[in-house]
């Protein structure tokens, strides 16, 4: 997609990862100024929420603002893991609860 050109899908997906960002601030799980570092994958990065907020969210809205999306997404998932599974943190559930719904409208055409 190009220009201001977006699906509807475009559209929620943008709209999605804007209500995760302002979750996480909201639960103060955003940082306003995070570590610099090249890390890609989850495991190697420093917190989950790290890398939710320095490499998901821009990838994500990189891929929206193209139309461009994985036949699968597991953010949901990594956050179950992260929140839900071995340690219940409250705080978090709303956010695993829009990270599943983000997963949803990717998969969904």
């Amino acid at each position: 997609m190009s220009g201001n050109t977006r699906s509807e899908k475009d559209k929620q997906v943008l709209a999605k990862l804007a209500e995760i960002e302002a979750e996480m601030k909201r639960i103060e799980f955003w940082t306003d100024d995070p570590v610099k570092s090249e890390v890609t994958n989850f495991m190697d990065a420093p917190s989950f929420e790290w890398w939710l907020q320095c490499v998901f969210l821009p990838n994500a809205r990189k891929a929206a603002r193209k139309g461009e999306y994985p036949e699968k997404s597991q953010v949901g998932l990594l956050a179950l893991r992260q929140y839900d599974y071995h340690t219940y943190v409250e705080e978090a559930q709303q956010l695993l609860m829009l990270l599943n719904q983000f997963d949803q409208l990717v998969e969904n055409s």
